[in-house]
């Protein structure tokens, strides 16, 4: 078999870049043949133990066999028709508004970008207004709506930034970029632009800058500022949703939004998400006869995707899956916590139940423009000598870690070890 930097070479004759996301392009480049559990192993023979779980969705460990074992007793007997719905979709809806508190009823799509362009086209809908407020630091997903003021240059914070050549214009003007954390910015936005927002859209966790708490009365005082100004609150649970709670974030919070998009831990890693809301709200989609907004896709609802859906969210029902992760989370905070103070390092290990990462920097930060306080150095040399060690954490700058079912006790252990001994050799060696 090819070792991975002979089948690096031969992806980038065939791909531009040799790999198929951007942030897949990271040094050091890995070709990945197998996942089991909580290990992944390279074309080098070489195993992890895995915590970047592929930006999220792997929270019951890589090739589950029990949603393994459904999607083929799914798919030996049906695929894709095109036409009518499917046994397996009905299911799925039911559990998702079953539990998901925002969620009367639902509707699948294939990606979180999917789900946030439509989410956001159905509040201009039924608003008759254009303007989107997002947050400086936040992933909404790949498209014009949303894709401005991602991670931007420190120079950049809060400016026009738009993340990639081809943008339409009008689209990037008509998204307005608060400081997350700071509901006084968001009621000035409102008040500059009276009559004209359409929704608000939120990480209630900003993953995508590792793990950036909402402070205590910010993510209510979202929910009450888009009702007093006509707006609708949109809740981007891709990340968020099923990690933290079956429920999503917004069932620990107890802040309903008007919508929510789900993606990621919801299938374990299979393709599928979705968008959900209020029934009044949701019947403006052309899925329901008379409505008005666009909603298609020829893979939505793929009995790959829902079978795997079933099969996790049965796993949660049936399994302490939440109370495994939250208490092995904790247990790596804690750890990395008491590692810090031997040492002596200055460090701030944030984080929410399977989630975490270590911020190198003195205090809690609030909101992006805190982070440029982090040793962003340090914190991928630390990422890199980790994997040198057989620990896989994204090598990249401000990236959060997850821990899944399939990891255990002794992986934690193993892994505080190690970063023990990373930490020691970087910051005293």
């Amino acid at each position: 078999m090819s070792n991975n930097a002979e089948l690096y070479e031969q992806s980038k004759l065939y791909a531009p870049g040799g790999v198929h996301t951007s942030i897949r392009n990271v040094n050091p480049m890995k070709v990945f043949t197998k996942g089991e559990g909580a290990y992944i192993y390279d074309a080098d023979g070489k195993k992890y133990i895995d915590y970047q779980g592929a930006f999220g969705p792997i929270i019951l460990g890589h090739s589950h066999p029990y949603v393994n074992r459904k999607v083929i007793e799914a798919i030996e007997r049906t695929d894709l028709y095109g036409v009518g719905c499917t046994d397996l979709e009905v299911e799925l809806a039911r559990k998702i508004c079953t539990h998901v508190p925002s969620s009367e009823q639902v509707l699948f799509c294939n990606s979180g970008s999917e789900a946030t362009y439509h989410a956001i086209r159905l509040t201009r809908a039924i608003t008759g207004r254009n303007k989107l407020i997002k947050f400086q630091g936040c992933y909404h997903g790949w498209h014009d709506y949303v894709a401005r003021n991602m991670l931007s240059s420190w120079d950049m914070i809060g400016k026009r930034d738009p993340g990639s050549a081809g943008m339409l214009d009008e689209a990037i003007d008509n998204t307005l970029v608060c400081t997350f954390n700071d509901l006084d910015d968001i009621e000035r936005t409102f008040r500059e632009n009276k009559g004209q927002i359409a929704s608000l859209i939120v990480e209630p966790i900003p993953h995508n800058i590792g793990c950036v708490m909402p402070q205590p009365g910010f993510l209510e005082g979202l929910r009450e500022l888009c009702t007093a100004h006509g707006a609708l609150l949109i809740f981007d649970e891709v990340i968020t949703g099923f990690r933290h709670d079956i429920g999503g974030y917004q069932k620990v919070a107890g802040v309903t939004p008007d919508l929510t998009t789900m993606g990621k831990a919801m299938a374990n890693g299979y393709p599928i998400a979705a968008v959900a809301g209020k029934r009044e709200y949701m019947q403006r989609f052309n899925t329901y006869p008379g409505g008005d907004v666009w909603f298609a896709g020829t893979y939505n609802g793929h009995a790959v995707g829902t079978a795997a859906s079933i099969a996790t969210l049965e796993m949660m029902e049936n399994e302490p899956v939440h109370e495994h992760i939250f208490r092995l989370g904790e247990k790596m905070r804690s750890g990395i916590r008491g590692i810090h103070e031997r040492l002596g390092i200055e460090a701030y290990v944030a984080g929410f139940g399977s989630v975490w990462t270590t911020y190198f920097m003195k205090s809690e930060p609030k909101n992006y423009s805190d982070l440029q306080q982090n040793d962003a150095e340090l914190y991928v040399d630390y990422r890199k000598k980790l994997i040198e060690k057989g620990i896989f954490k994204m090598p990249m700058n401000i990236k959060r870690n997850h821990i899944s079912y399939s990891h255990t006790d002794q992986d934690v252990d193993t892994t505080l070890t190690i970063i023990e001994s990373v930490l020691q050799e970087l910051v005293h060696p």
